[in-house]
């Protein structure tokens, strides 16, 4: 078992800043990938970035690339997700998520085992 629990969310303008941290616990040896998901109302919960836990390499779906940046400490066992440029449009509850998964392919949600509870992001034009 893997307990996951996002911070950061809030408040800010077009144009802010913001990072979120997922702190894991637990199983954290047999994690293989973590990922930021994001899900704003009524739209189903789309991929945000990825990365594979032990080599760094990292995934980012283009509407965030450039703006992004997904990170992980893996002597605090906790993952960040650096967020710039901020629009309207990344409003939403953002989710951590990890898996055990070796041949996870990083932008489905379905491949990861562990959630945590989600943190609201808000940005306001």
């Amino acid at each position: 078992q893997v307990q996951l629990v996002e911070s950061g969310g809030g408040l800010v303008q077009t144009g802010g800043s913001l990072r979120l941290s997922c702190a894991a616990s637990g199983r954290t040896f047999s994690i293989s990938t973590m990922g930021w998901f994001r899900q704003a109302p009524g739209k189903e919960r789309e991929f945000v970035a990825g990365i594979r836990w032990s080599a760094g390499t990292t995934y980012y779906a283009d509407s965030v690339k450039d703006r992004f940046t997904i990170s992980r400490d893996n002597n605090k066992n906790t993952m960040y997700l650096q967020m710039s440029s901020l629009k309207p449009d990344d409003t939403a509850v953002y989710y951590c998520a990890a898996s055990f998964r070796v041949a996870l392919t990083p932008t489905i949600p379905r491949g990861y085992d562990y959630w945590g509870q989600g943190t609201q992001v808000t940005v306001s034009s």
